[in-house]
C-alpha cells in the first residue's frame, strides 16, 4: 500500500463454540460497518473500489491454524485484501458450557482487528 487513508478498528467475540474464524469475521465487520468513505472513489486509481488496498491485522488469542483466511477476507466487500495474523486478543470464561452451541469448554474467544484502507 502506497497511500494509507483510513484505519478502522474492531473487536469480535465468539462466546460459544470456540471458533476463531467467527470471532475474526465479527471483529472485521465491527471495524468496517460503522464507517462510510463517501469520497474514496475520487482518490482511487481509475475511481474503482476494486483498486483499494486493504490490510487486515488480526490479534488472535489461540487456534492460529484453525483460522479460515478466505472467509475472513470475504468479509471485506471491495479491494485487494491482505491478511496479517499476530498473537493477541483474549480468552476468558463465558461462565457456562453449552453443548448445543458446540462448546468444547467455557472459553470465549475475543479477537481484535485493525483494517487499513488505501491504495
Amino acid at each position: 500500500m502506497e497511500h494509507m487513508m483510513f484505519i478502522q478498528t474492531g473487536m469480535g467475540t465468539d462466546v460459544h463454540g470456540q471458533d476463531v474464524t467467527k470471532a475474526s469475521i465479527r471483529a472485521v465487520k465491527n471495524a468496517i460497518h460503522t464507517n462510510s468513505m463517501p469520497g474514496i472513489r475520487s482518490v482511487l486509481p481509475e475511481g474503482s473500489l476494486d483498486n483499494m488496498k486493504i490490510n487486515v491485522k488480526l490479534a488472535l488469542p489461540c487456534d492460529f491454524e484453525k483460522l479460515d483466511y478466505d472467509k475472513v477476507k470475504n468479509a471485506i466487500p471491495y479491494g485487494e485484501v491482505n491478511l496479517e495474523v499476530m498473537e493477541g486478543g483474549m480468552l476468558t470464561t463465558s461462565g457456562i458450557v453449552l453443548e448445543d452451541k458446540q462448546d468444547k469448554n467455557d472459553l470465549m474467544y475475543i479477537v481484535n482487528a485493525a483494517v487499513e484502507v488505501g491504495y
